[in-house]
């Protein structure tokens, strides 16, 4: 078990920042699964699908693949990426004064066994006028981030309280990923 090589099972920069600001060596892949939330599917149990289809989607001997998952949920919608500037911006006008809730799965993938994790941040956002939603969209920033914005980035702004792992809001909770990839023998440092 101990020296298998790790596939990370997305081409998100960040998750791949994150696992590399704790020693984790590591092969980037694309995850090849269907993104579209099932009929009646709760939010958090969706992440964890999400989280553990990327991580099955990648099938190398002898590897361990991780996948991940992030949703920003408010209430029980689900806010994914935006599907364009009048989303986003409609994304960041709900959350706007009001605290959501933002969910990471992480799977990890052994060919014959699987773990996953999950960890629930709340992040309260203060009033966000609707010209410093637009103004941020003009960044380009928020084009792919769940809930379209970035808490690591010019989006912090806006964030006023964050009450949980700040590494899980960003995408990978490294304090969990950490103990998962010690419990498959990856080495980290």
């Amino acid at each position: 078990m101990e020296g298998r090589p790790l596939i990370l099972a997305s081409l998100s920069p960040r998750r791949a920042e994150l696992l590399r600001q704790i020693g984790v060596s590591f092969e980037i892949h694309k995850a090849r699964v269907d993104e579209k939330p099932k009929i009646g599917e709760r939010p958090v149990s969706y992440v964890i699908r999400m989280a553990e289809e990327k991580a099955s989607s990648i099938l190398k001997t002898n590897h361990v693949s991780l996948g991940a998952d992030t949703a920003v949920l408010l209430g029980r919608q689900i806010f994914g990426k935006p599907e364009d500037e009048e989303h986003g911006i409609s994304m960041l006008m709900a959350l706007s004064g009001r605290t959501h809730r933002v969910v990471t799965s992480v799977a990890l993938y052994d060919g014959s066994r699987q773990e996953t994790i999950s960890v629930v941040s709340k992040v309260t956002f203060r009033n966000v006028s609707k010209s410093e939603a637009k103004a941020y969209w003009a960044t380009g920033e928020p084009l792919d981030k769940a809930g379209s914005y970035a808490i690591q980035g010019r989006g912090a702004v806006f964030v006023k309280r964050l009450v949980g792992s700040y590494s899980a809001v960003v995408g990978l909770p490294l304090n969990e990923t950490y103990g998962l990839l010690k419990r498959f023998g990856i080495e980290c440092w």
